[in-house]
């Protein structure tokens, strides 16, 4: 197998592998940068800047969640022995996760519905705090797929809950959080003016250091406790260009930031997401969720997919449906557009 058939296949439950990995990726992309502003929020002084703040994702982050519920739909569609086992095993994360969703959107939705200083203060706590834990959450998860997790004969999880409190997980967790808060800080760039973006563009210095910061971190603790890893990279070395191509991703940000040039930054920081994602569809594939108990016990795409049938009647659906919800975010974007003013309308 050459290495191009080993990173495009030609099986439908290859296909399917990828169509499900760039909804979730589409949105880390979209959802992240709204986890981010809401992570830096608190970092944002004076009630009009709040304000603008919460009017610079307002269009478009209700928009961003539909995609977490697509993912989910093609998971269940094209795999769904692994959604069955994925959501019973991580059960309390996921209920925990869509209870923070639901305080996210009461707390940009209720927050200027009143004038009270408490009132207010009380939200931005709120949204700050839900979407910390909302992308430290999605890393927990992302860590312990990565890990692996106990599956026995029979696919189900064999463990206890808390043991998704692993350190390499933790790490995942706040690499994860560094990043959206990075992605977040340059989106906010983007949709702010005058002393608003002179303090987010401080943010975006400081965000892009904490990433890298965790990012070494994560990859030295990944080389030295769990190297297999890194194997894919030692079988077939020209994979090794997509680490390379995000370490330069990432060392662009900065540059494109110092030349005020926002939006080609913001581009680069979604590059960046989704190269992370790429690296860890590389270590997986063709492995889904990887039994710590026996190999035997490991879901793949083949063992935990649909019929043929199945899955080459909805891939058929999956490319008519996805240009045009990609073309629906990009028509919002435009819409949209340029930074925020507030008026009578505004959050």
């Amino acid at each position: 197998m050459t290495e191009l058939e080993y990173f495009l296949g030609l099986d439908y439950n290859t296909w399917w592998f990828l169509v499900v990995g760039a909804v979730f990726s589409g949105y880390a992309i979209l959802d992240g940068f709204d986890m981010g502003a809401g992570a830096l929020h608190l970092f944002i002084k004076g009630d009009e800047n709040r304000r603008i703040a919460f009017n610079a994702i307002g269009p478009v982050w209700d928009g961003n969640e539909v995609w977490l519920v697509i993912g989910g739909g093609t998971l269940f569609a094209g795999f769904p022995e692994v959604y069955a086992t994925l959501f019973s095993a991580f059960y309390i994360p996921i209920i925990l996760f869509l209870v923070l969703l639901i305080f996210r959107a009461a707390s940009i939705e209720f927050r200027s519905k009143e004038e009270m200083s408490w009132w207010r203060t009380t939200w931005d706590v709120s949204y700050c705090i839900s979407s910390i834990l909302l992308a430290f959450i999605l890393g927990i998860l992302l860590g312990n797929v990565m890990q692996g997790i106990p599956l026995d004969s029979d696919f189900e999880f064999a463990g206890h809950w808390l043991g998704f409190l692993n350190p390499y997980a933790i790490i995942v967790g706040f690499t994860t959080l560094a990043l959206f808060m990075m992605h977040g800080a340059i989106y906010l760039s983007l949709k702010t003016k005058g002393k608003l973006l002179t303090k987010v563009t401080h943010f975006v210095r400081y965000t892009v250091i904490g990433f890298v910061i965790m990012f070494i971190i994560l990859s030295f603790y990944t080389m030295l406790y769990l190297p297999e890893q890194t194997q894919i990279f030692k079988e077939h070395p020209t994979l090794f260009i997509v680490p390379i191509l995000m370490v330069l991703t990432i060392s662009n940000i900065t540059r494109l930031i110092a030349h005020r040039k926002y939006f080609p930054a913001f581009l680069f920081s979604g590059i960046t997401i989704c190269l992370l994602l790429i690296v860890a569809a590389l270590n997986l594939y063709p492995n889904i969720l990887v039994s710590t108990v026996a190999e035997a016990n490991t879901l793949n795409i083949y063992n935990a997919a649909a019929s043929q049938k199945s899955l080459g009647i909805m891939l058929t659906i999956a490319s008519i449906g996805a240009p045009l919800a990609i073309f629906y975010s990009l028509f919002v974007f435009w819409v949209f557009r340029g930074r925020v003013e507030l008026d009578e309308h505004s959050y």
